[in-house]
């Protein structure tokens, strides 16, 4: 599928057609945000966190993840990882990685995940933003 949005509030209303469509599964939901700087991965991500009622989301940039508790569809964190910073896929799996994506209950979304896309799992929806001009950007959603 793929959206162009002019605005954030039409970025508010892809992240809200996404979380609608969520469903819980037999491990965690991995949502693989890729696009270049200022391509509007983390608007979405802050779009995607209201929806679900979680609001001052900010990007873990320097943190590199932030976990929240939510109360949607079976799903009971909300955890936004930041892999920019990130020099191979082993630094993630030293912040406990691999525990995460078991539990099913837990939504990730993962921004720059092609910097750790070895453990990236091949059932992940993949979201690609591109940067078109200062108020547009395209959103091509790739479900598993």
């Amino acid at each position: 599928m793929r959206y162009v949005s002019k605005s954030l509030e039409e970025t508010k209303e892809v992240a809200e057609t996404v979380v609608r469509g969520l469903d819980l599964g037999d491990k965690a939901t991995v949502l693989a945000l890729r696009g270049n700087l200022g391509s509007g991965k983390t608007a979405f991500s802050q779009a995607v966190g209201v929806a679900l009622g979680v609001n001052g989301m900010n990007s873990p940039t320097f943190v590199i993840e932030k976990i929240y508790p939510i109360d949607y569809r079976g799903f009971k964190h909300l955890i936004h990882i930041d892999a920019y910073r990130l020099e191979k896929h082993t630094e993630l799996l030293h912040l406990g990685w691999t525990e995460i994506c078991k539990e099913k209950e837990n939504l990730i979304l993962i921004e720059w995940p092609d910097r750790v896309s070895e453990i990236i799992p091949e059932n992940a929806m993949r979201i690609n933003f591109k940067f078109v001009d200062e108020n547009t950007r395209e959103i091509e959603i790739h479900e598993s």
